[in-house]
């Protein structure tokens, strides 16, 4: 994608870890721009400390990195932005997961089904 006016939608998944040895969540996600479109990225988000919505600054940081020029993405929060834009935004997270499958997702992005 080469304009961040070309993107239709946002999903944004996410896997969470609790550790229970030192009591700190930490989460991974999956960042999707388009999907099911004909030009559907994917872009994983590693595995970092964080809780509750953190997953959702994390995509919209992984934004700003793939669009930096674009100074609206600075604003706002990602619900918000994409609500002015009119982006469809998708979001979840599966919480009680294994550290290892959190570490996994945020490695590699999964391939496109298109």
């Amino acid at each position: 994608m080469k304009t961040l006016q070309q993107l239709k939608t946002l999903d944004v998944q996410a896997k969470e870890w609790f550790d229970r040895q030192n009591g700190n969540s930490y989460f991974s996600a999956l960042v999707t721009l388009n999907y099911g479109l004909a030009d559907e990225e994917r872009h994983p988000v590693q595995m970092q400390y964080g809780y509750g919505s953190q997953f959702e600054t994390a995509a919209l940081e992984t934004l700003q990195t793939l669009f930096p020029r674009a100074r609206s993405l600075k604003k706002s929060p990602l619900w918000r932005w994409c609500q002015d834009h009119r982006v469809i935004l998708r979001t979840s997270k599966e919480e009680n997961c294994g550290k290892r499958d959190v570490k996994q997702y945020g490695e590699t992005p999964a391939p496109a089904t298109v």
